[in-house]
């Protein structure tokens, strides 16, 4: 771990330690040295350059969840400390809405969700990251509709014409971090599966996957078998049949104690164009960032998590729509 502080004993170890350093024993001001000065954080619903933004960021979060915890439940990585390190990491997070926010007045309400980030590391600090919270589950469990939340929200905002804009190839930032991943054999068969999905090639799923695999989706859904996997997939991709979906970011692990893994990261951009988890057709220039893991066993891929944020989606078709303001669309 050359160049990170000696306290830390893997890159696993520095990524699950600086989380809970920040959030849950209140080290906010810890982010001056883990974030670079000039980091750019990509969530799908914006984009953020700076740590000092970062830092207002997570004051409001903690304000509006003041009981928030991120347990760790994996980190998937490559690289080396001395040219960078790049960390796909899966979080399982508990919080209370106790203060008014983002997500409205305050509820009470408990909630739980996945947060799937990747964080490229040098020199003890992250200066690139790309971040996935399962919005859909968080708006559902405060008993809103994703796209009546993303309806809500931009007009909390101001209008469509001073709202947070979503991150798109045309808001996004360059960072530090140009690599692609791994040459490891899981990365590569994993990325090969999804490719395969993509490309209507849905025989691939009871070839590939375990009959009893485990499913983790946006929305907080959870399930067992082939048949949510076929359903999820085919949800999405049908939204967007013709959108070009590109793999970003691979990475593949064997890890002592751990299954082989796999982490990538990819998107779809184009348009609204099918019926299919996004309702009616409406031609919008959607992108969607999205991020997986996947775990393999002796009868192939045994759990599947895969995030996207559907109300930063459903933010995209209204603002180009011109249905923000509308009370049915």
């Amino acid at each position: 771990m050359q160049g990170f502080d000696p306290k830390f004993r893997d890159f696993p170890d520095y990524i699950i330690g600086i989380t809970k350093e920040i959030w849950e024993d209140r080290g906010v001001a810890t982010l001056h040295d883990y974030y670079g000065k000039n980091i750019v954080v990509r969530s799908p619903a914006s984009v953020v350059v700076g740590n000092r933004g970062v830092i207002a960021a997570t004051l409001a979060t903690l304000a509006e969840f003041p009981d928030r915890t991120l347990y760790g439940e994996d980190v998937i990585w490559c690289g080396a400390p001395e040219q960078g390190m790049l960390s796909s990491h899966r979080i399982m997070s508990h919080a209370t809405h106790l203060g008014d926010g983002v997500f409205g007045r305050a509820t009470g309400t408990r909630l739980r969700y996945r947060i799937l980030a990747d964080c490229h590391a040098r020199d003890n600090a992250i200066d690139d990251e790309w971040l996935i919270r399962d919005q859909g589950a968080i708006v559902r469990q405060l008993g809103w509709d994703p796209r009546d939340f993303a309806r809500d929200l931009i007009a909390r905002e101001g209008g469509p014409d001073n709202c947070v804009r979503p991150c798109t190839p045309e808001t996004d930032m360059a960072g530090p971090y140009g690599g692609r991943g791994n040459d490891d054999e899981w990365g590569a068969r994993y990325a090969d599966i999804l490719t395969r999905i993509m490309g209507a090639d849905l025989t691939v799923i009871p070839r590939e996957y375990d009959r009893a695999v485990q499913s983790h989706y946006p929305g907080g859904r959870e399930d067992h078998s082939l048949q949510p996997v076929d359903r999820f997939w085919i949800g999405l991709r049908a939204s967007f049949p013709s959108a070009r979906f590109e793999i970003h970011h691979r990475i593949g692990r064997e890890d002592a104690m751990m299954p082989p893994r796999a982490a990538l990261r990819w998107s779809l951009t184009g348009a609204h164009d099918g019926w299919g988890a996004f309702g009616r057709p409406t031609g919008a220039q959607v992108h969607v960032m999205g991020i997986s893991h996947a775990e393999f066993g002796p009868w192939g891929l045994r759990r599947e998590f895969t995030l996207y944020d559907e109300v930063a989606i459903w933010k995209q078709i209204l603002l180009a729509t011109g249905a923000a303001d509308a009370t049915h669309s």
